[in-house]
């Protein structure tokens, strides 16, 4: 074995460093030295982050690992880039949280558990065999569930646990099953040698493909809450705490989302229109309508954020739909969006939920009154995720509209026209949280005035910097563009 192939695998390897860092820290050090541990590895996570955009790790072409399971490109150090930058602003929205006094003593593990899923989506986005793919989703997932049951003192989030768990199990033996009819009609497990198979194996036995596709897009719709995949998202989210929920919908989401999109590209790709294209179209339509009906009935504002989740996932999918390189560049960009718009919303849930345990939309009238500061925050990051414009969430979807329609189908037109109704009904619910901040009045307000952590602080304004500057700079999406070879 050549061991130098280790050296493709630079962010995987120099991840697993800094892991080995937080937990010799964690482990060995004694508890005075401890107490800056978070800020330790927010500084250390945030140098590997800045050292991720270095030329040396970006390179300019495709490296293959091992056999060809593993590859890195341009493209997939980007996708990797962006959730770094969204794993950073959690870490630093999660000192104050951390450093409380129920959670002080364990925060070493979550950091540490937090790097390992990390490592798991790593694996996922740059897996080129099916094998080193479930390695790196597993790894992604079982953490998430100790994650998800942080909090020990909340039976809602041992409930939470379990219910993730379970769908994670279920969700990965759906998978498994479909990639067991793939490789019974292929005789491997390599990416391109499948591509290179279905052909032959579609028209022998059309219908068996299909099954298969139809597995392994359930087994995938779990992990990415997708309609009627979707039934765990609302309960985990809110029975998680509010840094878990937040990490959950932003940085497994983006991660998920681009693994999928390689699968059906890279594996699918050669029976899109007479296989996968249907069904993609019936899940878009699903989960962009019954996740936008079903947050205008929530009044908790986590639930809210769930279905909304799930309801900006159709949204991602619409770049898969485009089936070219713009459509690559459009998901990458909607998940750096998103990744500042939602997170925006998270800060501020979580600095008014580590105060006063406020999470109901009815705790917020009023909350322009007494913190108008976090009342603009919420404010941007809704009108971001509404999609309205000159915000960044009006680019995100005009591109990944736009990528869509390059395809030129009635039926892609049809669909691009439901997501443009669903995003009029989306307006509705989003103003619901602004309208209680800014209009509706409280003789006594539930949310006190107070000051937040600086560290809350902090992530806010990374993501309002984010959220308007990716409004009104395009050298972003630009560059993006550049990355997958279309400028």
């Amino acid at each position: 074995m050549d061991y130098s192939q280790f050296l493709a695998m630079k962010q995987e390897i120099s991840l697993l460093v800094l892991f080995l860092l937080v937990f010799l820290n964690d482990t060995f050090l004694p508890a005075r030295a401890q107490s800056s541990i978070g800020k330790i590895t927010c500084l250390l996570f945030g140098l590997f982050t800045l050292w991720g955009f270095c030329p040396v790790v970006v390179g300019d072409s495709v490296v293959s690992a091992f056999a060809g399971m593993y590859e890195t490109s341009p493209v997939i150090v980007a996708i990797k880039n962006i959730l770094n930058v969204g794993v950073l602003i959690v870490l630093i929205q999660s000192l104050k949280w951390t450093s409380s006094e129920h959670q002080v003593i364990r925060r070493g593990e979550f950091y540490e558990l937090l790097l390992v899923t990390l490592f798991g989506m790593y694996l996922m986005i740059s897996g080129r065999h099916f094998l080193v793919f479930i390695i790196g989703l597993e790894s992604a997932s079982l953490p998430l569930a100790a994650m998800v049951a942080f909090n020990k003192r909340r039976y809602e989030s041992h409930e939470a646990a379990a219910k993730y768990i379970l769908t994670a199990v279920f969700s990965s033996a759906i998978l498994l099953m479909g990639l067991s009819f793939v490789y019974g009609l292929t005789g491997t497990l390599y990416f391109h040698h499948i591509a290179e198979g279905i052909a032959t194996a579609a028209s022998a036995n059309i219908v068996l493909l299909v099954i298969a596709i139809a597995f392994v897009m359930s087994g995938m719709g779990f992990k990415l809450s997708l309609v009627p995949f979707h039934l765990w998202t609302a309960d985990v989210y809110q029975g998680a705490p509010t840094s878990v929920t937040s990490y959950l919908s932003v940085i497994s989401k983006g991660s998920a989302a681009f693994a999928f999109l390689v699968i059906l590209w890279h594996v699918f790709g050669q029976v899109y229109a007479d296989a996968w294209e249907w069904m993609l179209y019936a899940l878009i339509i699903l989960t962009i309508t019954i996740g936008n009906l079903f947050a205008i009935r929530q009044k908790n504002l986590k639930r809210f954020l769930a279905f909304s989740s799930i309801s900006q996932a159709g949204y991602i999918m619409l770049g898969i739909v485009g089936n070219n390189p713009m459509g690559e560049a459009a998901l990458m960009y909607y998940i750096l969006v998103y990744i500042f718009s939602n997170l925006a919303a998270f800060g501020v849930i979580g600095a008014i939920e580590n105060n006063c345990g406020k999470v109901s939309m009815d705790d917020y009238n009023g909350l322009y009154k007494t913190n108008p500061r976090l009342a603009v925050t919420m404010m941007l990051a809704m009108f971001s995720l509404a999609g309205i414009p000159p915000f960044a969430g009006f680019f995100s979807k005009f591109f990944i509209f736009t990528s869509a329609i390059n395809q030129g189908s009635v039926a892609i037109y049809v669909l691009v026209l439901i997501a443009l109704i669903n995003t009029i009904i989306s307006l509705y619910y989003y103003l619901l949280v602004v309208k209680a901040m800014f209009i509706k009045d409280e003789d006594e307000f539930t949310v006190a005035p107070f000051r937040s952590a600086f560290s809350e602080r902090l992530g806010m304004w990374i993501c309002v910097a984010g959220i308007l500057a990716l409004g009104i700079v395009s050298c972003f999406y630009d560059s993006l563009l550049n990355v997958v070879g279309i400028g």
